[in-house]
Protein backbone atom coordinates (compact mmCIF):
# COMPACT_ATOMS: atom_id res chain seq x y z
CA UNK A 1 0.00 0.00 0.00
CA UNK A 2 1.00 3.66 -0.98
CA UNK A 3 0.51 6.43 1.51
CA UNK A 4 0.09 10.00 -0.03
CA UNK A 5 0.19 12.90 1.66
CA UNK A 6 -1.94 15.96 0.11
CA UNK A 7 -2.03 19.63 0.74
CA UNK A 8 -5.76 21.15 1.48
CA UNK A 9 -5.68 24.85 1.33
CA UNK A 10 -8.83 26.21 3.37
CA UNK A 11 -10.98 28.80 2.07
CA UNK A 12 -13.41 31.04 4.93
CA UNK A 13 -15.59 33.58 3.94
CA UNK A 14 -15.25 36.12 1.72
CA UNK A 15 -11.11 35.70 2.08
CA UNK A 16 -8.76 32.77 1.47
CA UNK A 17 -6.49 31.91 4.40
CA UNK A 18 -3.47 30.77 2.23
CA UNK A 19 -1.11 30.54 4.90
CA UNK A 20 -3.05 27.61 6.50
CA UNK A 21 -2.77 24.41 5.66
CA UNK A 22 -4.04 20.95 6.46
CA UNK A 23 -2.20 17.36 5.89
CA UNK A 24 -4.27 14.93 4.66
CA UNK A 25 -3.76 11.01 4.81
CA UNK A 26 -4.66 8.78 1.92
CA UNK A 27 -4.32 5.46 1.47
CA UNK A 28 -4.55 4.52 -2.23
CA UNK A 29 -5.27 1.16 -3.09
CA UNK A 30 -2.20 -0.40 -5.13
CA UNK A 31 -2.41 -1.84 -8.53
CA UNK A 32 -4.20 -5.45 -8.04
CA UNK A 33 -6.58 -4.68 -5.26
CA UNK A 34 -7.88 -1.91 -7.73
CA UNK A 35 -8.02 -3.64 -10.74
CA UNK A 36 -10.05 -6.76 -8.32
CA UNK A 37 -12.20 -3.38 -7.69
CA UNK A 38 -12.98 -3.32 -11.57
CA UNK A 39 -13.52 -6.82 -11.94
CA UNK A 40 -16.23 -6.78 -9.13
CA UNK A 41 -18.53 -4.00 -10.33
CA UNK A 42 -17.98 -5.34 -14.22
CA UNK A 43 -19.58 -8.53 -13.01
CA UNK A 44 -22.49 -6.33 -10.36
CA UNK A 45 -23.18 -4.19 -13.80
CA UNK A 46 -23.56 -7.77 -15.62
CA UNK A 47 -26.03 -9.20 -13.37
CA UNK A 48 -27.86 -6.21 -13.07
CA UNK A 49 -28.30 -5.69 -16.57
CA UNK A 50 -29.30 -9.64 -17.25
CA UNK A 51 -31.88 -9.10 -14.43
CA UNK A 52 -33.56 -5.64 -15.78
CA UNK A 53 -33.64 -7.43 -19.47
CA UNK A 54 -33.17 -10.86 -19.55
CA UNK A 55 -36.60 -11.72 -18.07
CA UNK A 56 -39.88 -12.36 -20.27
CA UNK A 57 -42.12 -9.88 -22.01
CA UNK A 58 -45.42 -10.04 -19.08
CA UNK A 59 -46.78 -12.58 -22.23
CA UNK A 60 -48.28 -16.00 -21.20
CA UNK A 61 -47.94 -17.87 -17.58
CA UNK A 62 -44.88 -15.56 -16.51
CA UNK A 63 -47.54 -12.12 -16.67
CA UNK A 64 -48.01 -12.70 -13.16
CA UNK A 65 -45.30 -13.98 -11.30
CA UNK A 66 -42.27 -12.05 -13.38
CA UNK A 67 -44.37 -8.67 -13.48
CA UNK A 68 -42.24 -6.64 -11.40
CA UNK A 69 -40.29 -3.49 -12.17
CA UNK A 70 -36.93 -2.25 -11.07
CA UNK A 71 -33.97 -2.77 -9.43
CA UNK A 72 -36.09 -3.99 -6.21
CA UNK A 73 -37.65 -7.03 -9.20
CA UNK A 74 -37.73 -9.86 -6.35
CA UNK A 75 -38.36 -7.67 -3.35
CA UNK A 76 -42.38 -8.57 -2.10
CA UNK A 77 -41.89 -7.03 1.25
CA UNK A 78 -42.35 -8.62 4.56
CA UNK A 79 -44.45 -11.34 3.56
CA UNK A 80 -44.74 -12.76 0.27
CA UNK A 81 -46.95 -11.62 -2.38
CA UNK A 82 -50.25 -13.28 -3.24
CA UNK A 83 -50.66 -15.34 -6.13
CA UNK A 84 -52.12 -13.49 -8.81
CA UNK A 85 -51.33 -10.48 -6.66
CA UNK A 86 -51.76 -7.07 -9.12
CA UNK A 87 -48.44 -5.54 -9.16
CA UNK A 88 -47.16 -2.37 -8.53
CA UNK A 89 -44.89 0.59 -10.26
CA UNK A 90 -43.27 3.47 -10.07
CA UNK A 91 -43.09 3.81 -6.05
CA UNK A 92 -39.44 5.05 -6.04
CA UNK A 93 -38.73 7.58 -8.97
CA UNK A 94 -35.46 10.24 -9.21
CA UNK A 95 -35.67 13.01 -11.75
CA UNK A 96 -32.26 14.46 -12.53
CA UNK A 97 -33.31 17.36 -14.36
CA UNK A 98 -32.00 20.37 -16.43
CA UNK A 99 -33.45 23.83 -14.98
CA UNK A 100 -34.43 27.22 -16.23
CA UNK A 101 -36.99 29.87 -16.05
CA UNK A 102 -39.36 31.73 -17.86
CA UNK A 103 -41.39 34.70 -17.98
CA UNK A 104 -42.68 37.94 -19.03
CA UNK A 105 -39.66 39.57 -19.59
CA UNK A 106 -37.33 36.05 -19.90
CA UNK A 107 -36.72 33.62 -21.89
CA UNK A 108 -35.83 30.07 -21.15
CA UNK A 109 -32.27 28.75 -22.87
CA UNK A 110 -30.52 31.93 -22.59
CA UNK A 111 -27.74 31.05 -20.62
CA UNK A 112 -25.66 27.76 -20.97
CA UNK A 113 -24.50 27.35 -17.46
CA UNK A 114 -24.60 23.78 -15.14
CA UNK A 115 -28.14 24.17 -14.18
CA UNK A 116 -28.48 20.55 -12.91
CA UNK A 117 -31.13 19.63 -10.34
CA UNK A 118 -32.97 16.90 -8.61
CA UNK A 119 -35.91 15.28 -7.33
CA UNK A 120 -37.21 12.29 -5.11
CA UNK A 121 -40.69 10.68 -5.03
CA UNK A 122 -42.00 8.25 -2.81
CA UNK A 123 -45.25 7.15 -3.80
CA UNK A 124 -48.06 4.98 -3.81
CA UNK A 125 -49.27 3.25 -7.28
CA UNK A 126 -53.36 2.62 -6.55
CA UNK A 127 -54.79 0.71 -9.38
CA UNK A 128 -58.05 2.26 -11.00
CA UNK A 129 -58.76 -0.91 -13.31
CA UNK A 130 -58.00 -4.71 -12.97
CA UNK A 131 -54.03 -5.34 -14.35
CA UNK A 132 -53.43 -1.86 -13.11
CA UNK A 133 -53.04 -0.05 -16.89
CA UNK A 134 -54.10 2.85 -15.08
CA UNK A 135 -53.42 3.96 -11.90
CA UNK A 136 -53.10 6.68 -9.04
CA UNK A 137 -49.63 7.66 -8.07
CA UNK A 138 -49.66 9.79 -4.64
CA UNK A 139 -46.52 10.52 -2.47
CA UNK A 140 -44.24 12.58 -0.88
CA UNK A 141 -41.29 14.34 -3.07
CA UNK A 142 -37.88 16.49 -2.48
CA UNK A 143 -36.70 18.96 -5.05
CA UNK A 144 -34.02 20.80 -5.32
CA UNK A 145 -32.93 23.15 -8.53
CA UNK A 146 -30.12 25.15 -9.50
CA UNK A 147 -30.03 27.99 -12.29
CA UNK A 148 -26.57 29.93 -13.28
CA UNK A 149 -28.55 33.14 -14.83
CA UNK A 150 -25.29 35.58 -14.60
CA UNK A 151 -27.37 38.94 -13.71
CA UNK A 152 -28.43 40.45 -10.56
CA UNK A 153 -31.48 40.81 -8.34
CA UNK A 154 -32.50 44.11 -6.85
CA UNK A 155 -35.33 45.98 -5.36
CA UNK A 156 -36.86 48.80 -7.42
CA UNK A 157 -37.84 52.43 -5.68
CA UNK A 158 -41.26 50.31 -3.95
CA UNK A 159 -39.16 47.69 -2.45
CA UNK A 160 -40.20 45.04 -5.08
CA UNK A 161 -38.13 42.29 -6.33
CA UNK A 162 -35.92 43.39 -9.64
CA UNK A 163 -33.86 41.65 -12.05
CA UNK A 164 -31.06 42.97 -14.28
CA UNK A 165 -29.04 40.79 -16.86
CA UNK A 166 -26.47 42.68 -16.34
CA UNK A 167 -24.29 42.14 -13.01
CA UNK A 168 -22.47 45.39 -11.57
CA UNK A 169 -20.88 43.89 -8.89
CA UNK A 170 -17.06 44.28 -9.06
CA UNK A 171 -15.04 41.05 -9.62
CA UNK A 172 -18.44 39.42 -10.56
CA UNK A 173 -17.62 35.94 -11.77
CA UNK A 174 -21.13 34.27 -12.17
CA UNK A 175 -24.32 33.74 -10.11
CA UNK A 176 -27.07 31.69 -9.85
CA UNK A 177 -30.36 31.18 -7.90
CA UNK A 178 -31.25 27.76 -6.36
CA UNK A 179 -33.74 26.39 -3.85
CA UNK A 180 -35.00 22.82 -1.93
CA UNK A 181 -38.92 21.94 -1.82
CA UNK A 182 -41.30 19.57 -0.29
CA UNK A 183 -44.18 18.53 -2.13
CA UNK A 184 -47.17 16.40 -2.78
CA UNK A 185 -46.83 15.29 -6.34
CA UNK A 186 -50.53 13.44 -7.66
CA UNK A 187 -50.57 11.65 -10.92
CA UNK A 188 -52.59 9.75 -13.23
CA UNK A 189 -50.77 7.36 -14.84
CA UNK A 190 -51.47 4.78 -17.90
CA UNK A 191 -49.45 2.03 -19.18
CA UNK A 192 -49.91 -0.96 -21.56
CA UNK A 193 -50.09 -5.08 -19.48
CA UNK A 194 -46.32 -5.86 -21.03
CA UNK A 195 -43.16 -6.32 -18.93
CA UNK A 196 -41.93 -3.63 -21.31
CA UNK A 197 -44.86 -1.68 -20.77
CA UNK A 198 -44.73 1.51 -21.90
CA UNK A 199 -46.31 4.60 -19.70
CA UNK A 200 -47.35 7.79 -19.32
CA UNK A 201 -47.70 9.93 -16.09
CA UNK A 202 -49.64 13.14 -16.28
CA UNK A 203 -49.61 15.04 -12.46
CA UNK A 204 -49.79 18.06 -10.72
CA UNK A 205 -47.42 18.99 -7.64
CA UNK A 206 -48.16 21.23 -4.45
CA UNK A 207 -44.95 22.15 -2.64
CA UNK A 208 -43.72 24.18 0.19
CA UNK A 209 -40.50 26.49 -1.04
CA UNK A 210 -38.28 25.91 2.41
CA UNK A 211 -35.65 28.31 1.45
CA UNK A 212 -35.15 30.17 -1.79
CA UNK A 213 -31.25 32.34 -2.35
CA UNK A 214 -29.19 33.72 -4.88
CA UNK A 215 -25.39 32.75 -4.69
CA UNK A 216 -23.04 35.37 -6.77
CA UNK A 217 -19.45 34.79 -7.01
CA UNK A 218 -16.57 37.16 -6.64
CA UNK A 219 -13.18 37.54 -7.38
CA UNK A 220 -10.68 38.95 -5.02
CA UNK A 221 -6.77 39.59 -4.87
CA UNK A 222 -7.38 36.95 -1.95
CA UNK A 223 -9.01 34.45 -4.03
CA UNK A 224 -12.84 33.91 -4.79
CA UNK A 225 -16.08 35.09 -2.19
CA UNK A 226 -19.16 33.94 -2.36
CA UNK A 227 -22.18 36.26 -1.60
CA UNK A 228 -25.46 34.70 -0.60
CA UNK A 229 -28.75 36.48 -0.53
CA UNK A 230 -31.73 34.95 1.27
CA UNK A 231 -35.36 35.46 -0.43
CA UNK A 232 -37.48 35.52 2.45
CA UNK A 233 -41.29 37.27 2.74
CA UNK A 234 -40.76 38.02 -1.45
CA UNK A 235 -40.74 34.22 -2.19
CA UNK A 236 -43.46 32.14 -3.19
CA UNK A 237 -43.92 29.70 0.48
CA UNK A 238 -46.45 27.76 -1.68
CA UNK A 239 -45.88 26.88 -5.22
CA UNK A 240 -47.97 24.66 -7.57
CA UNK A 241 -46.80 22.91 -10.33
CA UNK A 242 -47.88 20.46 -13.47
CA UNK A 243 -45.53 17.77 -14.89
CA UNK A 244 -45.61 14.69 -17.58
CA UNK A 245 -43.64 11.53 -17.55
CA UNK A 246 -43.20 9.53 -20.81
CA UNK A 247 -41.03 6.35 -21.56
CA UNK A 248 -40.49 2.97 -20.68
CA UNK A 249 -40.36 0.75 -17.73
CA UNK A 250 -38.46 2.25 -15.47
CA UNK A 251 -37.05 4.86 -17.53
CA UNK A 252 -38.76 7.77 -19.12
CA UNK A 253 -38.35 11.64 -19.87
CA UNK A 254 -39.28 14.43 -17.59
CA UNK A 255 -41.20 17.92 -18.19
CA UNK A 256 -42.29 20.05 -15.03
CA UNK A 257 -43.83 23.81 -15.29
CA UNK A 258 -44.16 25.74 -12.06
CA UNK A 259 -47.31 27.51 -12.41
CA UNK A 260 -46.63 30.12 -10.05
CA UNK A 261 -43.92 32.82 -10.27
CA UNK A 262 -41.17 32.33 -8.27
CA UNK A 263 -41.91 35.91 -5.94
CA UNK A 264 -45.57 35.87 -4.78
CA UNK A 265 -46.55 39.60 -5.53
CA UNK A 266 -47.34 40.56 -8.87
CA UNK A 267 -45.37 44.07 -8.39
CA UNK A 268 -42.23 41.43 -8.36
CA UNK A 269 -40.02 40.05 -11.60
CA UNK A 270 -42.10 37.48 -12.93
CA UNK A 271 -40.54 33.97 -13.50
CA UNK A 272 -41.51 30.37 -13.84
CA UNK A 273 -39.41 27.79 -12.90
CA UNK A 274 -38.97 25.16 -16.06
CA UNK A 275 -37.53 21.48 -15.78
CA UNK A 276 -36.52 19.09 -18.22
CA UNK A 277 -35.08 15.90 -17.71
CA UNK A 278 -35.12 11.82 -17.59
CA UNK A 279 -36.69 10.16 -14.83
CA UNK A 280 -35.27 6.20 -13.54
CA UNK A 281 -37.85 4.29 -11.10
CA UNK A 282 -35.93 2.20 -8.64
CA UNK A 283 -38.96 0.27 -6.86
Amino acid sequence: MRRVWINVRTFSGASCCCGEHSAVAAVLPNQGTKTMLKNYVFIFLVLLAYSGFGQYDGKGKYEMSRFRPGIMWYYEGITPARPGMTRKYDRLIFDLTYNDWTGKKEEPFRTGGFNIGFNTNLMFDIPLVEGNPVSLGIGVAYSFFKYRHDGMFGKDSLGYVSFSEQNTTPGFYKSAIAGNNFGIPIELRFRNPSWRHIKLHVGARIGYQANLYDKTYVKQTTGRAIVKKFFGSERSEFTYSAHVRLGIRNYALFASYNLNPLFHKKQNVDLHILQFGLSISLY
